[in-house]
């Protein structure tokens, strides 16, 4: 029990950790410390550091010995490369979730669906932010691959930060939601070549995104 318990605190510290990096409360570059981060969230340091840990595997914080602990900085590059391998195994992750996903989790991809077209027609990014993190954990979740599931994992939050960091600058929000919709409602109908090329349009986007946030910080 107090095994399970602990996990409880380190998934709740890695969850809101996660949540104040990727909108920009702790912002690319600052430091911080276990001891200010565990005052803050009101969790013990242990949690906190096992979070840490996690977070430093998905390349959201840097920890450098004797010297703290550094929220990543944003590279336009580095997002570029990240993306190459997001489109492979995202494609992989669709097809698979449309293959594998039971019929409870067919009606949530078609609800998603929904509620992707809802946002995306009220340019309401707040909704959107939230079914995006939703679909990308259903998704590994239908797809049934443990290892798609680990890369995807390590690429959601950086790709979730940087589009937090320029949407307001750069997005289509109706665009990008309409795009997801499309792969989210191909998996819901199980029909998997669908799936791959909805999802390879969404990444062509994403790709079109990050290039044109170049010249919109110009």
């Amino acid at each position: 029990m107090a095994k399970k318990a602990a996990e409880t605190l380190s998934d709740r510290a890695y969850s809101d950790l996660e949540a104040l990096i990727v909108t920009l409360k702790l912002a690319p570059g600052s430091a911080v410390s276990e001891a200010e981060l565990s005052d803050r969230l009101g969790i013990g340091r242990t949690p906190i550091r096992e979070a840490l840990q996690r977070l430093a595997r998905e390349r959201l914080i840097t920890i450098l010995p004797r010297r703290g602990i550094i929220v990543s900085e944003i590279n336009i590059r580095s997002q570029l490369r990240l993306l190459e391998v997001r489109r492979e195994v995202e494609r992989l992750v669709a097809r698979s979730a449309a293959r594998r996903a039971t019929a409870e989790e067919r009606a949530r991809f078609l609800a998603m669906a929904r509620s992707f077209e809802k946002s995306g027609r009220g340019n309401d990014e707040a909704t959107f932010m939230r079914v995006d993190r939703e679909y990308n954990e259903l998704s590994v979740v239908a797809a049934r691959n443990e290892f798609a599931a680990g890369a995807m994992t390590l690429m959601h939050s950086l790709s979730r930060r940087f589009w937090y960091i320029h949407y307001k600058q750069a997005a289509d929000l109706p665009h990008a939601a309409r795009l997801h919709a499309d792969v989210a409602r191909a998996i819901a109908k199980q029909d998997e070549k669908a799936a791959a090329a909805a999802s390879d349009r969404l990444l062509d986007y994403i790709a079109q995104f990050t290039r044109a946030t170049v010249s919109a910080d110009a």
